[in-house]
């Protein structure tokens, strides 16, 4: 149980719904122990009134002879329980009765009274304990609960400040079943398992005492078959939680295909790949079907062997118990509360399995989430904030090896954008651009080299700062699920509809909105896949220039709209432009040809950099790739 005890933490911040919920268990067990006694003693109260005074009334009718009513038995006759004896005064008989039918009928009449006061003292106790199990739930399980609602918030927060690395190492659908499947089984451990175990323990308290204070023998006896069935349990849950552990790692594949599908949709069907993908689907679903039933036949186990030795259980307590009784050495309603305290603790050690099972189960999860939850992220926030950030930034010698890949994606790269400046970044396909733009944003550190902004190392800047300062467009548009409107105020929580409408204008897709039904209200489906790659592209840039950032970044943000929509968001850009630092990364020549310094970048270096005309006059991979495009155009 070693990983659960980093769920000590959630047990003390809730101890006294903890401390309140073992309370109550006590006294719902002091009820459940004394339910039993009541049965015994009214077993005991008819057996005493049957020898004493039933016998001589059939005696007596039978010899078809009087009885005196002298020899009546009285309440105190009957031996009531001392529980009972405050209403013997009710149970004394008339002294006038002089027949053996009307004596009869009034001793009938007494012992009815003794059972219906009986019955309602033992229908008063289970209500009792059903309404301190009831507080049992409301204190134990809301805490289980509780601590369910901290632990994925735990978790999600974590992954909110875990690194781009990290997502790169894991895919979502194992992402998603840690917060979801196994904070599940985790809680499970939480409240049932510990709810349980107490409700055992406690129980096993009271029952064997009380047993022991009436026959030690018997008790032993009773008690023999119960520790067989721990030892049994303990052995079928070491399998149990091996054939766990199998069923959730196979559990986050299947997650993580469905989730892959899903998202991939688009390319599923371009490539009419359902089947295919079908075809995987049903492979690991078999593969889950076959480990989650070798794990029923496990836990089907269980119920067997518990019915099996709580039955010798009982059979040994009649047979012992019952030649006590005819040895004169115990009494017949002892046996009753012998057998009703045998299956009283038998669901308790019944969930003695299921307690282990839910352990093993919680223990293999709490692993798993231990193993995210102990990665400390790449990138730690060490800056305080400052009053402002100008947008200065300077690379110094950087380079970058992407730390899963191991791909160099910059070698010794330096340049300085100026306040104010815009900064164009063009090169083939894995040249580094996008690099560049994660190093400022600072979604990784570069391995050598600094980054500076406003001459301040970058890592002593606050981080969230920085990043709040920074409107960024990325490569690969993300939106979310979320109204058009939401989506472009993002950024900037207290946006109106003036300043979202202005943002949408000035990337050009303003007129686009307007045409939907709902307009600004229109709804995206899962990552817009209802808007086509230039909208969702336009809409992107809208979220990141609403921001009114002191930096702004777009990273290849135009390849999808034609050229005359590029024209003119970068004729609104440039006004917003105006006063921010702006780094542009582009294929192409027209979308980066007014900046004022352009780099030209190749296998992570720096070939040549200028400005648009300089760069022209050098006569080379620029002017060779501007001469391309035009022609490309011009055809």
């Amino acid at each position: 149980m070693k990983a659960l005890q980093s769920l000590n933490k959630y047990f003390w911040k809730y101890r006294w719904r903890l401390g309140l919920g073992f309370l109550f268990i006590i006294l719902t067990n002091l009820f459940a122990v004394y339910a039993p006694v009541l049965i015994g003693e009214g077993v005991s109260v008819l057996r005493n009134a049957n020898e004493r005074y039933f016998d001589p009334l059939r005696t007596a009718r039978a010899e078809d002879a009087s009885y005196n009513a002298d020899d009546l038995v009285t309440g105190e006759d009957l031996e009531l329980p001392a529980s009972l004896q405050w209403i013997s005064e009710n149970l004394n008989l008339s002294s006038d009765a002089t027949k053996s039918l009307d004596t009869f009928d009034q001793a009938l009449m007494a012992i009815v009274q003794v059972g219906v006061l009986l019955a309602l003292l033992y229908i008063g106790t289970y209500l009792l304990k059903g309404l301190f199990l009831f507080f049992t739930r409301q204190t134990i399980i809301v805490m289980s609960r509780l601590i369910e609602y901290d632990q994925k918030n735990e978790i999600y927060d974590h992954y909110q400040r875990l690194s781009m690395a990290f997502y790169k190492r894991n895919n979502t659908g194992d992402l998603m079943n840690r917060i979801s499947e196994d904070v599940s089984k985790v809680r499970m451990y939480l409240g049932p398992a510990v709810m349980y175990t107490l409700n055992l323990v406690v129980l096993m308290v009271l029952v064997v005492t009380v047993m022991l204070m009436t026959d030690v023998e018997l008790t032993l006896y009773a008690l023999l078959p119960l520790p067989f069935m721990s030892i049994s349990i303990y052995y079928v849950s070491n399998i149990m939680n091996r054939r766990s552990e199998a069923v959730q790692r196979q559990q986050s594949k299947l997650s993580t295909i469905v989730q892959e599908s899903i998202s991939g949709i688009r390319v599923l069907k371009a490539y009419h790949r359902q089947e295919y993908s079908e075809t995987n689907f049903q492979k690991e679903s078999d593969l889950y079907k076959v480990k989650a039933l070798a794990q029923v036949k496990v836990d089907a186990l269980f119920m067997p062997i518990i019915v099996l030795l709580v039955g010798l259980s009982t059979i040994l307590t009649i047979y012992i118990g019952g030649q006590k009784v005819m040895a004169g050495e115990l009494g017949m309603d002892k046996i009753f509360t012998f057998v009703f305290y045998v299956n009283l603790l038998t669901w308790p050690f019944a969930s003695v399995g299921w307690v282990t099972s839910l352990v093993q189960k919680a223990e293999a999860s709490q692993a798993r989430i231990n193993e995210f939850l102990k990665q400390r992220p790449d990138i730690e926030n060490y800056g305080k904030r400052i009053p402002e950030i100008k947008g200065n930034i300077a690379f110094k010698n950087v380079s970058f090896v992407y730390p899963d890949s191991g791909i160099k994606a910059l070698d010794n790269v330096s340049f300085e954008l100026n306040a104010g400046e815009t900064l164009a970044i063009i090169g083939r396909t894995g040249s580094g651009k996008s690099t560049i733009a994660n190093l400022v944003a600072r979604q990784y550190d570069p391995t050598d080299g600094e980054i500076f902004i406003d001459g301040k190392p970058l890592p002593n800047h606050n981080l969230y700062q920085v990043r709040e300062n920074i409107g960024y467009v990325p490569q690969e548009v993300f939106l979310f699920s979320e109204s058009i409107f939401n989506n472009i105020k993002f950024g900037v929580d207290d946006a109106n509809t003036e300043a979202v409408e202005q943002a949408a204008k000035d990337a050009q897709v303003h007129e686009n909105i307007i045409d939907f039904p709902k307009k600004y209200e229109t709804v995206l489906g899962e990552r817009g896949i209802n808007l086509s790659g230039g909208q969702k592209q336009r809409i992107s840039i809208a979220r990141a220039i609403i921001k009114n950032p002191k930096i702004l970044m777009f990273d290849d943000c135009l390849s999808a709209v034609d050229t005359e929509t590029e024209e003119a968001i970068l004729n609104n850009l440039k006004r917003m432009m105006n006063g921010r630092s702006s780094l542009i990364i582009s294929h192409r020549v027209s979308s980066i040809k007014h900046a004022d310094k352009i780099l030209v970048m190749d296998d992570g270096k720096i070939i040549e950099q200028g400005d648009h005309k300089s760069l022209l006059d050098k006569d080379g991979v620029y002017a060779e790739l501007y001469r391309k495009q035009l022609t490309e155009e011009a055809a």
